[in-house]
């Protein structure tokens, strides 16, 4: 197989991805608790040996060096993954949350990641996406598939307004004003009788090309669950996103961001304009959660304020710092954790707070890159990784 300009093999990312579909066929199909736990095992100790013995070393700097190529294999195991799967209700749905989460946290890697910028009121823009979709559907005569750019329209703007506050404040007392936000958006969604009130609001399925996606979906004699047309919808909103946050950071854009960042007076000095950097970083990651919240919002089909409060908030927050700041296949990582883990080990389940809670301070502690090592983006020239 030919190898990349940079003379680095392929052979090493698509053996990960290969290996990688294979696992996550294994855990998502382990019934028993103790199946699940030996397969964890299992990770820990392939990790522990590759790291000794330099072959993760050795797949980073070929999935640095052939990046489209994992993407497409990346992709194509998910979707081997979908197909493998295709009548279990269930294991579609978490695949479909997972995707969704990192769309939001990618939205949060802008503003947190990439411009310094803390939100922690993800829940809240997740909300406002699922609620538009519910308004669309509900009390217009627009196309349903319309909610999804609407929800992420209708996030940026409120997101443009919060952020005004957020600009005259520093530090925690920043991160206090997205916490206020948080709490208001529930508030007032309790008090809202045209939204449901404490109760909720139905959001009916979307309809795209004659095609209902609240149906099996049927091609032929291939019969799969209603839910797979949505992940299909996800899948295809976290490539975008994907594409879209990495070539943001590495476009003159992300660099101007990385630099207030990282020295704001310093930053203003050379002219860059903090307040507009940080408002777009802003709007642009609220757009991204709400696009997300849109379609999480139709694969829920009933929604409630109950569904986006703080400690929701503070697991996408959990994702980002899981993941490592700034580093986009960390966040897809993390999130993949944080929504099938304690889903398959219900005996984490009560306790999964805490242990977001625990891990992002063992984390932040001993390893603030994140759960990987190092960003691929180490092995592309011209690229260092952030630091938090």
């Amino acid at each position: 197989m030919a190898t990349s300009p940079n003379g680095r093999s392929p052979l090493p990312a698509l053996a990960w991805a290969a290996a990688a579909t294979l696992y996550g066929m294994l855990f998502l199909g382990a019934e028993s608790e103790r199946a699940l736990g030996a397969l964890l095992a299992i990770a820990a100790a392939a990790v522990v040996l590759g790291a000794r013995s330099g072959l993760v070393d050795q797949i980073r700097a070929s999935i640095g060096g052939n990046e489209r190529t994992f993407d497409v294999a990346a992709v194509a195991g998910v979707l081997a993954v979908a197909v493998w799967f295709h009548e279990e209700h269930f294991i579609i749905l978490m695949m479909t949350t997972a995707f969704l989460l990192m769309v939001a946290a990618l939205g949060l890697t802008i503003q947190f990641g990439y411009a310094g910028v803390v939100n922690f009121a993800g829940a809240a823009f997740l909300g406002i996406g699922c609620y538009t979709a519910g308004v669309v559907t509900k009390y217009t005569d627009l196309p349903s598939w319309l909610s999804l750019p609407l929800g992420g329209v209708v996030a940026a703007l409120i997101g443009s307004i919060l952020i005004l506050p957020v600009l005259r404040t520093r530090g925690h007392y920043a991160a206090l004003v997205t916490i206020a936000f948080g709490i208001l958006f529930k508030t007032f969604l309790e008090v809202n009788d045209t939204l449901g009130g404490p109760q909720g609001m139905q959001v009916k399925p979307i309809v795209l090309f004659a095609c209902n996606f609240g149906k099996p979906l049927r091609i032929g004699d291939f019969t799969a669950s209603f839910y797979f047309s949505y992940l299909l919808m996800a899948l295809a909103l976290l490539a975008v996103s994907f594409a879209l946050v990495r070539r943001l950071e590495r476009s003159w854009i992300g660099l101007s961001l990385d630099a207030i960042r990282l020295d704001e007076i310093a930053s203003a000095c050379y002219g860059l304009d903090i307040a507009r950097w940080k408002v777009l970083a802003f709007t642009l990651g609220n757009f991204l959660a709400g696009c997300a919240g849109a379609v999480y919002g139709h694969v829920l089909g009933f929604i409630a304020p109950n569904n986006f409060t703080f400690a929701d908030s503070l697991v996408l927050v959990s994702i980002v710092l899981l993941g490592g700041i700034g580093n986009v296949w960390g966040v897809t990582v993390a999130a993949a954790f944080v929504v099938i883990l304690p889903e398959k080990l219900q005996i984490i389940q009560e306790y999964r707070f805490a242990l977001y809670a625990a891990l992002v301070i063992l984390i932040l502690l001993f390893r603030p890159e994140g759960l990987l090592p190092r960003p691929m983006r180490d092995y592309l020239p011209g690229w260092k990784s952030r630091s938090p």
